[in-house]
């Protein structure tokens, strides 16, 4: 299981009409996979189908926070009798700012996107990636490495994102089953749009370059892989540390800074 063939396989990305799951298309389309594309906007996935011809790309347009999305996206994708060989769960929502000024409801929709669309869809598509031999990205992020402080639900999020994808592979590996958590760190993306730069420290990678880290670590079956050497690095660095050193390190790196007289409000990101 050192290499994997994408080409004339079917390859289904959440969030695929932006960022990190657009670069996913791409690169896909490039490899000789068929798309099933799935996100919220169903005109920006419809351009980019088209841009993608002669590609096979279908579309479905689904807001993954809402009840029963994706069992929806499971029976639009699989009509027909079609099968999915892999699937790359990357659509992701994230709120900046304090716990308490952040709308319940935005904490909960992390919940919804970033776990439970994940999971279910996982639990859903698994039984045909195991008869294809294929497997599941689940791009994550290095906040899954410690408490991320004024991002306190979605580091949360991608804390359980990294442990239920490296357990799974454990567990599905000896059935031929791939299973990959992909950690990149701030990626220049429209995810931080809504929130500012104030949710992101460090350079910002390119999403081409996570994406190609992401399928070479698939092909390799990797349980995890993080994306950039500083990145690998403070992942390491909070392991040597205790968690209450980590969390008040973050919390001076994370905590929103005053401009000109006012202090940066909280935000919602969305992926996908």
């Amino acid at each position: 299981m050192n290499d994997y063939d994408f080409s004339g396989k079917t390859v289904l990305v959440t969030g695929g009409s932006m960022g990190i799951g657009e670069a996913f298309a791409r690169r896909l389309a490039a490899l000789g996979a068929h798309l099933v594309l799935v996100a919220r906007g169903e005109e920006r996935l419809a351009a980019l189908a088209a841009e993608l011809a002669p590609t096979p790309v279908d579309t479905i347009a689904c807001d993954l926070s809402e009840p029963g999305a994706a069992r929806r996206v499971f029976e639009a994708a699989t009509r027909d009798g079609r099968t999915v060989d892999v699937l790359v769960n990357n659509a992701g929502f994230a709120a900046y700012g304090p716990f308490d000024q952040v709308a319940l409801d935005v904490h909960r929709g992390q919940i919804d996107v970033n776990v439970g669309a994940l999971v279910e869809l996982t639990h859903l598509f698994l039984p045909q990636l195991e008869r294809r031999q294929g497997g599941v990205i689940h791009v994550a992020s290095t906040a899954g490495f410690q408490p991320v402080p004024y991002m306190a639900v979605y580091g949360a999020t991608k804390a359980f994102v990294l442990s239920f994808s490296e357990a799974l592979w454990a567990e599905y590996r000896p059935r031929g089953v791939r299973v990959l958590a992909l950690c990149p760190g701030a990626t220049d993306t429209p995810f931080f749009a809504r929130a500012g730069e104030a949710a992101a420290f460090g350079t910002k990678a390119r999403a081409e370059d996570v994406v190609t880290l992401g399928l070479r670590a698939f092909r390799k079956n990797r349980a995890s892989v993080i994306h950039g050497a500083g990145n690998r690095l403070t992942a390491m660095l909070s392991r040597l540390v205790t968690r209450e050193v980590t969390a008040k390190i973050s919390a001076r790196l994370m905590a929103p800074k005053a401009r000109l007289g006012t202090t940066k409000p909280a935000g919602a990101l969305q992926r996908g």
